[in-house]
């Protein structure tokens, strides 16, 4: 079972400090939206899933912290407070998805007591986060189907369990291969800057007791062209009504590269992570993230200090190079306009 990422305990949001592993297990209770920010923002808390659900608790945080005495003072700190939580990260489309929903909850029980509106916000955030857990395994299941025993899969970042509240999204597939009794390789990309895969998905795999081989990410070719990688996994921040996906910068180059060497890309992500009010790729926004986290690795320089630096944290790949994308609904496929379309009906 993977790790705990993020929980509510004794009316706190404990969650794993992402930063420290894999030299440090440390777990954060966070009692302030301020604080909660701040740990989206340093990727204490990272995987589009995990967000969205450290959305839903921050805004029931939020609301157990108000000291408002009606409705209408109550709402209007709650919309503030989700406000500021919505600027932490911009591409990640499950956080805005969480946190609206949470708002539309308060909003439509206005008539009731603020004291009952809290309960029902943090009633509402632990089914968001029981419902990631059902959804990563069923989007486990659908993807093992896409699994044959003995073959090596390419991975790229962190789709795991701490990405999400259980088994993860494209590592959840690995491990539900696992259990089914399948034996398979698993090549994880270290995924510079910030090396995701190397710190987290490569300890999240041994964990587990997979296969695993970290190699940096200019080796994906290499392995490709020498006939080693059957298949690649990956999961997804943000997908368009079109497929087009957003993923940890890298994720275009190994598909890409997988197109080229014939080798089946799968994009794996709950329903939460698409966004049906943005036709193509083209307009998700991408996070651009702090130079120093190219300059430097682990806070050691590799760089010249003033280098000028180009860090988008995401780039989007086009439906084109994407095999199939798994979700907790089922296997999607070309056309992905056609097919995708079936996940906006009730």
């Amino acid at each position: 079972m993977p790790v705990e990422t993020i929980t509510w305990k004794n009316g706190k949001i404990r969650y794993i400090d992402q930063t420290l592993l894999p030299r440090k297990v440390k777990f954060i209770d966070c009692a302030s939206v301020p604080r909660l920010w701040k740990a989206i923002k340093r990727l204490e808390i990272r995987g589009a899933p995990a967000i969205g659900i450290a959305g839903a608790l921050g805004v029931a945080l939020a609301a157990n912290n108000s000291k408002a005495d009606t409705f209408e003072k109550f709402l209007a700190e709650l919309r503030k407070e989700i406000k500021y939580l919505a600027s932490s990260r911009p591409t990640a489309v499950n956080l805005f998805w969480a946190l609206s929903r949470m708002e539309c909850l308060a909003e439509s029980n206005s008539f009731k007591p603020v004291a009952t509106i809290k309960k029902i916000l943090l009633k509402e955030a632990l089914r968001i986060l029981d419902e990631d857990k059902k959804s990563c395994r069923a989007m486990a299941r659908y993807g093992a189907s896409l699994v044959k025993n003995g073959d090596t899969i390419l991975t790229h970042c962190n789709a795991g369990g701490l990405a999400t509240a259980d088994y993860g999204t494209a590592l959840g597939v690995f491990f539900e291969s696992k259990r089914q009794g399948k034996h398979i390789k698993v090549y994880a990309d270290e995924t510079r800057p910030l090396l995701q895969g190397a710190r987290l998905t490569a300890w999240e795999l041994m964990h587990e007791g997979i296969d695993v081989t970290l190699i940096c990410d200019n080796m994906a070719a290499s392995l490709m062209a020498k006939g080693k990688i059957d298949k690649v996994f990956v999961g997804a921040d943000r997908i368009a009504a079109n497929g087009d996906a957003a993923n940890k910068i890298g994720t275009y180059n190994v598909a890409v590269l997988a197109k080229y060497h014939k080798i089946p890309f799968y994009v794996v992500a709950p329903v939460s992570t698409f966004d049906f009010n943005i036709r193509t790729g083209c307009d998700i926004p991408i996070e651009e993230r702090d130079a120093n986290e190219v300059r430097t690795i682990m806070g050691s320089h590799v760089a010249p200090a003033e280098v000028k630096v180009y860090n988008p944290a995401f780039d989007v790949t086009p439906n084109s190079l994407i095999t199939a994308i798994v979700t907790e609904k089922g296997i999607f496929r070309k056309p992905y306009q056609k097919s995708l379309a079936r996940l906006k009906r009730p």
